[in-house]
């Protein structure tokens, strides 16, 4: 029998609206930084309203932008003095380390668990400890974080997951390793999903629709405890993004976002290997001296998305893919074009899109923040009291928030 929607319930008393409402402000007052795309948008609105600005970080050497891609408060502190604005970007993104002490699996126990998932996954255990509710481990692929969390749970511990194959091996490691867990085959997103009572849901890492489906479950069936790392917000079936908590649908001051643009929030510089990193940037190369020569040839100045290419392009040559990329996008190409001259301009477009995207990652973390502050004000809305701050360090995962909501009892509420 399915319960009956939560009881709307006063909320807690926390400061997560005013934090959500103080960010929400400041990111919509800077979109213009952050909305346009450097790779689709040569000449973006702030380059001319702040030429210094513009000025500044097309004049970084390559290994100044190598530091600042990776080092967000040394580039926040060299820019403060060209945009003020940033001098509020620190405080509105310190948020309490929620973090106990890690308790992984051990080693031998953590059989086809990567290793950063295994330490991920003890991370979360060392700050959802005590857990005192039975768990369901939500997208729990094979079970790793299901039997992290098995010694620690006082009642049975569960799974959902859509790949019955992963469901199948889990639960042999479970047993070889005489774990209380037991995984399900099951789609998380099916209309009738089967919710079990009273349980305590927890989530590392579900992409998107996944985490927003359990976080909009649980709170409609009354489910006493929450905890959900949420990851890839960008997955998800809606054409643009719907806040969840009735502040942030009544009071956002932000553009509409689109799919594209929510992937800004998880988007982080790799290190790949050197020969990974060489195609990378032949291959940005190319696609932009083939938008600036479809560009000159339409005489429109609109960037022409092209799909992935064949590998074989890639040791054919810049004429080879623009006439495979005009064939795609129906573009006629005369029999006379300079290809040196676009290959030239893609070059510098290139370095250029990479530093006009240093301004733009800054506002990565605070879109991210500012998503997951609006879930902690929706479970507070349903009648939770949230905890919400970090369970490990950025260098174990950038994607390490943790929303940890308890449900309250309508009569302890004032």
């Amino acid at each position: 029998m399915t319960p009956a929607p939560a009881p709307e319930i006063p909320p807690a008393k926390t400061d997560w609206r005013e934090r959500w409402l103080a960010m929400d402000r400041w990111l919509a007052a800077q979109h213009a930084f952050w909305l346009p795309v450097p790779f689709a948008t040569p000449e973006p609105g702030w380059t001319r309203e702040q030429p210094a600005l513009a000025r500044w970080l097309e004049a970084l050497d390559e290994a100044s932008v190598a530091v600042y891609e990776t080092d967000g408060a040394a580039l926040t502190e060299a820019l403060a003095p060209l945009l003020p604005a940033l001098a509020e970007r620190r405080a509105l993104l310190h948020l309490p380390f929620l973090g106990g002490t890690p308790d992984p699996l051990p080693e031998t126990q953590a059989v086809d668990m990567p290793g950063r998932k295994r330490l991920q996954s003890g991370a979360l255990a060392g700050a959802l400890k005590p857990l005192a509710h039975p768990v369901l481990d939500w997208c729990c692929g094979k079970g790793h974080l299901a039997r992290t969390l098995a010694p620690h749970v006082d009642g049975p511990v569960s799974g959902f997951e859509w790949d019955a194959a992963l469901v199948r091996d889990g639960n042999d490691l479970a047993r070889r390793y005489h774990d209380h867990v037991t995984l399900q085959h099951q789609d998380v997103l099916a209309d009738d999903l089967p919710w079990p009572d009273a349980h305590h849901g927890v989530a590392l890492h579900a992409c998107g629709d996944l985490h927003r489906r359990l976080i909009r479950g649980a709170t409609t069936q009354c489910w006493p405890r929450l905890s959900v790392s949420p990851c890839c917000f960008h997955l998800t079936g809606e054409a643009r993004y719907t806040p969840l908590s009735r502040l942030a649908a009544d009071h956002s001051r932000m553009p509409e976002l689109s799919r594209a643009m929510l992937r800004l929030a998880v988007r982080e510089t790799v290190t790949a290997p050197a020969r990974v990193r060489r195609q990378t940037v032949q291959q940005q190369v190319w696609r932009l001296g083939f938008d600036a020569l479809q560009r000159h040839l339409r005489g429109v100045e609109e960037y022409l998305p092209v799909p992935s290419h064949p590998t074989r392009l890639n040791h054919e040559g810049f004429a080879a893919f623009c006439r495979w990329a005009a064939d795609r996008r129906g573009v006629p190409l005369p029999h006379d074009v300079d290809w040196d001259r676009w290959l030239v301009e893609g070059g510098r477009r290139q370095r250029q899109v990479r530093r006009h995207e240093l301004l733009r990652h800054l506002f990565r973390r605070p879109l991210e923040v500012w998503m997951v502050l609006d879930y902690a004000v929706f479970l507070e809305e349903r009648g939770y009291r949230v905890r919400l701050g970090t369970f490990c360090e950025r260098a174990l995962t950038p994607r390490n928030l943790l929303l940890d909501a308890e449900r309250v009892p309508a009569q302890g509420l004032r």
